[in-house]
């Protein structure tokens, strides 16, 4: 924004010049101006023409002189453009001290979420041990019928962590069709590659 103020004010500094230049060198007009004659009034004398005069600007020749706005146009391009990088340059720093302010907030953003993931993760060990630990009490018969109602691939994953002989009887106390159902996830979770 300062950098187009800074260009309008050069460009109009140069264009009052060059109209100042321009009104100063017209050439005198052929026409006469209008009088006005009053009725009963002397006829209005002849203007008198005007001889311009010549500047060496005007005379014919290979070499043409600049004009003064010229000139200062031509001497403050340099400043003008060395002014525009530094605004440019000084723009840039601050959209870089911008980032590196969100790359901050985004990294503590990140680190906490790590931290509360890794307390999420410790705490499902925990949960995952006690219900395991919870169904490897209980009788069999009721274990199986409590894993009935949860879930299948929970109840596969519970039965997944017991010891062996213990999961065996749950699942000999099932229905036969959950015991099936269960029987195939446990197979399947437990093959080393994909079927697919």
């Amino acid at each position: 924004m300062k950098e187009n103020r800074l260009l309008s004010s050069v460009r109009a500094i140069c264009l009052i010049g060059i109209s100042m230049m321009a009104v100063t060198t017209l050439p005198a007009f052929a026409t006469e101006p209008v009088r006005q004659v009053l009725p009963g009034g002397q006829d209005a004398a002849q203007p008198q023409q005007l001889a311009r005069e010549t500047s060496p600007a005007d005379a014919p020749g290979p070499q043409v002189q600049e004009s003064d706005v010229e000139r200062f146009c031509s001497n403050i391009a340099d400043a003008a453009r060395d002014r525009r990088y530094a605004l440019q340059a000084a723009e840039l720093k601050q959209l870089q001290d911008e980032v590196d302010k969100r790359i901050k907030a985004l990294e503590d953003k990140r680190s906490e979420y790590e931290s509360w993931l890794k307390r999420r993760e410790v705490f499902l060990a925990r949960a995952q041990e006690g219900v395991v630990k919870i169904y490897a009490d209980m009788k069999p018969d009721a274990a199986a019928e409590r894993l009935a109602a949860v879930n299948a691939e929970l109840a596969a994953a519970i039965l997944m962590k017991l010891e062996p002989r213990k999961a065996g009887v749950i699942l000999n106390e099932m229905d036969t069709k959950a015991a099936a159902t269960l029987t195939g996830i446990m197979a399947s979770a437990a093959r080393r590659v994909d079927p697919s």
